[in-house]
């Protein structure tokens, strides 16, 4: 069986360019009772759990004492943003991608560095909808410290299926190589087709859009 572990933010979804990195800030400012600054610069490609470790640290909290506060009002906000009209929008050739793994037989599934609840929340927020995913076979970030834990807890729960890792950071491919699954890159983040032709990605695209046919043949020739 072949699966295709999709990254939320930059690669099934745009980012979001206005308030995407303060919304762990705040959630930390939440957790603790009190305001904090200055924020630590926004970052990419870390899942949730390493950037509240890093705020948390930043300000002299012990994540061990205040990382699952920190959780749950990230994941509070995440859901009281989406109500209050938050969106993300669809990058792309995405929702054709999806339908042409499912006509193959793929199986489409998600490994992002945000939790369960934060990827549901902008999926389907978005439109394109959380349901269109293997849930059972999908893998996030809420408690890992890096990327490559995500990995290689996919690697290990499939062991005998094909995995391939559709991202936008060079993190992406980094925990793809720990685990030993291949990675194909798309530029719809914030990083340039150069800087990830620089990592060992299999292919790199601009966008899925146009490129659907190169992609598609890399996974079949995994």
């Amino acid at each position: 069986m072949t699966t295709i572990l999709w990254d939320v933010d930059g690669t099934l979804l745009l980012n979001s360019f206005t308030g995407g990195g303060e919304l762990y800030h705040t959630a930390v400012e939440r957790a603790v009772g009190r305001e904090l600054s200055p924020a630590l610069p926004r970052t990419h490609g870390k899942t949730d759990g390493h950037i509240l470790t890093d705020i948390l640290e930043h300000f002299g909290f012990d994540p061990a004492e205040w990382h699952e506060r920190a959780r749950e009002a990230l994941d509070a906000l995440s859901v009281e943003r989406a109500k209050a009209g938050d969106r993300r929008e669809i990058a792309p050739g995405i929702r054709e991608a999806l339908d042409q793994a499912d006509a193959r037989g793929w199986v489409n599934a998600l490994l992002t560095g945000n939790s369960a609840t934060r990827s549901r929340v902008k999926l389907d927020g978005s439109g394109l909808g959380a349901d269109r995913f293997d849930w059972n076979r999908s893998f996030f970030g809420a408690t890992a410290p890096e990327r490559s834990d995500i990995t290689r807890a996919a690697r290990a729960a499939l062991p005998d299926e094909t995995l391939v890792i559709i991202g936008d950071t060079p993190r992406d491919d980094e925990a793809a190589v720990a685990a030993g699954i291949p990675f194909i890159a798309v530029a719809t983040g914030v990083f340039s087709v150069e800087e990830l032709q620089e990592t060992g990605a299999v292919l790199v695209v601009p966008t899925i859009e146009g490129h659907l046919d190169a992609v598609f043949q890399a996974i079949e020739e995994l």
